[in-house]
């Protein structure tokens, strides 16, 4: 694949379950003119999420838990770059291209996209409004993190957390340097503000990422979101 650059991206999808959307994730990354390779760490489903996997990338078994997933993803990569993305998540195109030039930019630790729903509603809109501004407090795992593999080496990869592992470690990125956000916005399902209700949903993160901030265990947190789900 033609490049301007010389660094691999390796993409890390963490998956369970996701035979219904893993496709068109996929698809999508197939589709960047880019040096990549893509990962795609399986933590047990039993629909055919590895089968559809195995014809677009690398599928490797991990113990179920996205921060472990996402970890052993980071194992087996040979990218300089790393990008964890969920299965639901769809990048646009020249995605992968501008992901090297924005961690080259001064006091670049990290970085994500701005991000979309693919359901029009009105309050979903005005969540997404707030992910083009590299506030800490506005970064979802839906958004794709991406930084180089040294970096995530340096801040000790993800915590082996059942919940919250995507803000725990951008938590400690803050502490290497900023986050740039590429403008060009990733498009990632609605299907837990629909499936639960949008203000619902909306609810329980709000309650979920303010319990964590007050200092609630990861353990209890989990627990909680899944009798509430």
């Amino acid at each position: 694949m033609v490049s301007g650059y010389n660094e691999m991206i390796s993409v890390i999808i963490p998956t369970l379950n996701e035979e219904a959307s893993i496709e068109a994730t996929l698809r999508a990354i197939k589709q960047q003119a880019d040096i990549f390779e893509i990962i795609v760490v399986d933590g047990g489903s039993r629909d055919r999420t590895r089968e559809i996997a195995g014809r677009y990338a690398k599928v490797v078994q991990g113990k179920s838990g996205r921060a472990n997933q996402m970890n052993a993803g980071a194992g087996h990569a040979a990218g300089e770059i790393l990008l964890f993305l969920h299965a639901d998540t769809i990048l646009p195109q020249g995605a992968l291209g501008k992901i090297p030039d924005a961690l080259t930019r001064p006091g670049v630790a990290a970085g994500s996209f701005s991000l979309r729903f693919d359901t029009p509603h009105p309050f979903l809109r005005f969540l997404t409004f707030f992910t083009r501004f590299s506030w800490w407090w506005a970064r979802y795992g839906d958004q794709g993190l991406f930084l180089k593999k040294k970096t995530f080496d340096a801040v000790g990869g993800f915590k082996d957390i059942s919940i919250m592992e995507d803000v725990d470690i951008i938590r400690r990125l803050k502490r290497q340097g900023r986050l740039y956000i590429i403008k060009d916005p990733v498009t990632t399902s609605a299907r837990r503000y629909l499936g639960k209700g949008i203000y619902r949903q909306h609810i329980l993160n709000v309650f979920l990422f303010t319990a964590y901030f007050c200092g609630m265990p990861p353990e209890k947190l989990k627990k909680w979101y899944d009798d509430n789900r």
